[in-house]
């Protein structure tokens, strides 16, 4: 990236785009069935990155080591409670680099992990919240439908009695899914993603010599499989394919497997035992239409940047912080050894490009992004 900067006579915008939770399940990938016509075209672009892989297949400790370009052992955030700062105050991340070399930085929705988002030094704006044109709508427990957010509230009421404010953490959840006729900004993708466009608007038009680092990261397909209704409606339920490895590997590390700790937190999801076809199918489903949702948010990204007159002199950088069993090996989750958490997708867009819609085989880590 240095050397790119160096090659051109005006240093380019950075679009750096994070994706909770989303293994290689995308066309550009060989998803039989995964619809995301916008990355798949991306892909054809710039160049994809088969062998990716993340530093550890879960969320703080994946994100804090890419953010600093530092393995997690090195920086000591190897669980999600551990904030990177308070460890290595003096570490430059980044974003911190960019701004450093003349950026501007700033992020919509998720990069780092929950509240440990570094305000003070990787980021060097707000987001223009008075110039999106829609407002954040307030969803109970993030759903839409208020059956689930009763559900929600139920369980968030019988956590804390159990477990108090502090010992409940993550088991506060309703069902592990859902469908809902509403707008794509009712859930949070649909407004970062409206927010970032406006973030964007607002730089070109009050700094437009200074060139932007702009950090957008989606939350979906995160549990829950929430989805606006339209992309449920993209997928033939009966053409969904439930994974046919469900035991662990023989002589594999037992280590290595655990019994979809995650899920098993959701209303509705049985806390033992087989996850039946039916449900099985129903969480594919639900995976599915959050892929291509933020796959349709990624889509009005790039076409804001065209239509700003910028991509021919913006870095576009797509990453997922880990991946995630779909059932393989009676799995639902990440946090597992094995190369189907580990591994990740990776597409790279970069103005002076020449080959353009290759795919490289090369091993890469997250890291090697820094």
């Amino acid at each position: 990236m240095v050397s790119l900067i160096c090659a051109l006579e005006k240093k380019p915008n950075i679009l750096f785009i994070a994706i909770d939770d989303l293994r290689p399940e995308l066309g550009c990938y060989g998803s039989p069935i995964a619809k995301s016509p916008n990355l798949d075209k991306l892909a054809r672009e710039g160049r994809r990155f088969d062998r990716a892989y993340c530093q550890q297949s879960i969320c703080s400790p994946s994100r804090a080591s890419l953010m600093t370009g530092a393995r997690p052992d090195k920086i000591g955030v190897i669980e999600n409670t551990a904030y990177f700062r308070d460890l290595n105050p003096n570490i430059v991340t980044l974003p911190q680099h960019f701004i450093i070399n003349g950026y501007e930085a700033v992020y919509c929705g998720k990069i780092y992990h929950g509240r440990m988002t570094d305000d003070a030094h990787s980021w060097s704006r707000k987001p223009a919240l008075n110039r999106c044109p829609v407002k954040r709508i307030n969803l109970p427990g993030g759903y839409a439908r208020t059956e689930n957010q009763n559900l929600w509230a139920r369980n968030k009421e019988a956590m804390l009695a159990r477990y108090g404010q502090k010992g409940s953490g993550g088991l506060i959840h309703g069902p592990a899914y859902e469908s809902a006729d509403v707008p794509d900004h009712a859930y949070a993708d649909g407004y970062s993603t409206q927010l970032a466009i406006a973030t964007l608007k607002a730089h070109l038009e009050e700094k437009p010599k200074q060139p932007l680092f702009l950090a957008l990261g989606f939350k979906k397909p995160h549990l829950n499989f929430v989805a606006p209704q339209k992309y449920w409606e993209m997928y033939d339920r009966d053409k969904i394919i439930l994974a046919d490895q469900t035991d662990g590997p023989d002589s594999g590390a037992a280590t290595g497997l655990h019994a979809s700790f995650e899920l098993r937190t959701r209303h509705g999801i049985p806390k033992k035992g087989e996850i039946g076809p039916e449900l099985s199918k129903t969480l594919l489903h639900g995976y599915y239409a959050c892929v291509s949702y933020v796959d349709a948010q990624i889509g009005l990204m790039l076409d804001a940047l065209d239509e700003a007159g910028i991509r021919d002199n913006t870095v576009i950088v797509v990453w997922g912080d880990h991946g995630w069993h779909l059932g393989e090996m009676g799995i639902w989750g990440k946090a597992t050894d094995y190369e189907i958490a580990t591994r990740v997708p990776l597409i790279v867009s970069t103005p002076q490009m020449k080959a353009k819609g290759r795919k490289t085989d090369a091993l890469v880590e997250l890291i090697d992004i820094y």
